[in-house]
């Protein structure tokens, strides 16, 4: 067993002040906490959560990418709440921004929604929204995120049931060994009350006010890239809403997560 719930009460209190109908809930195992609040929020259901889970058996990943986690080993929670900004433009990048700024300021992002350390992966993030309704209401906003504590062990990556960070083609990496002895529950309080508080200022100001905290981390930025349609070129930032710039033999390209995956050459 993990020590999450020694931690829930501690979570509460430090949330509940700016979203009063907020709750936290354990679960030892389930699918998918991201389908899980999905299926929630098409129900009527869109009150505050976050949902934490032991064990993900179907946990999913970016654009279907399985998504597994180890009771101990990982941390995997998705939280839902309403949300209404502006423009939803570079939001799983503020997300990152906020993950990354709470573990260590080592923590380096990899756009479009991974945390990285050394070249290798911490982790990655899930953004979904489902709809409240009507055309004016708030949009649900689902967050999931997969951390690895531990570093996956190799045999763990040989059976293919390793933690979400073996998603990456380099080896993963672990919270624990930038944390020494970080454990699951310590790490969720250490990042889920910042996590709240930066969507609602992303709510307010959206991506313009995580740019250039998400530049200080920026881990393609410099790097030769391949994009997935073959074309090569080098990361330079990103655009005001998000999107990745990449110089290439033709000028400047805007990247858009929904059109391709990035990889350093």
């Amino acid at each position: 067993m993990t020590d999450l719930l020694a931690h829930v009460e501690s979570i509460w209190q430090a949330v509940v002040p700016q979203l009063p109908d907020f709750t936290v809930e354990v679960v030892p195992s389930i699918d998918s906490t991201n389908s899980e609040l999905m299926r929630r929020a098409r129900q009527g259901r869109h009150e505050p959560v976050l949902l934490v889970a032991e064990d993900q058996t179907a946990g999913r990943g970016r654009v279907g990418k399985g998504w597994h986690s180890r009771p101990g080993q990982s941390l995997t929670f998705s939280l839902a709440l309403p949300l209404s900004p502006a423009d939803w433009s570079g939001l799983s990048l503020a997300v990152g921004v906020s993950l990354a700024e709470s573990i260590n300021p080592q923590v380096r992002l990899k756009w479009p929604n991974d945390l990285w350390w050394q070249q290798r992966k911490l982790g990655g993030i899930l953004v979904e929204t489902a709809s409240n309704g009507t055309p004016d209401a708030p949009r649900t906003l689902v967050v999931g995120v997969g951390l690895n504590v531990n570093r996956p062990d190799a045999v763990a990556l040989a059976s293919g049931s390793a933690p979400a960070g073996t998603l990456a083609p380099m080896p993963p990496a672990g919270v624990a060994e930038l944390i020494m002895g970080i454990t699951v529950g310590e790490l969720l309080e250490r990042v889920a009350a910042p996590l709240v508080r930066d969507l609602q200022l992303f709510e307010a100001r959206g991506f313009e006010a995580f740019q250039d905290r998400f530049a200080v981390r920026d881990a393609l930025q410099g790097l030769s890239v391949v994009l997935s349609d073959g074309t090569q070129g080098v990361a330079s930032g990103v655009s005001r809403q998000g999107a990745l710039q990449v110089q290439t033999a033709s000028g400047c390209r805007e990247v858009t997560s929904a059109e391709v995956s990035v990889r350093p050459c």
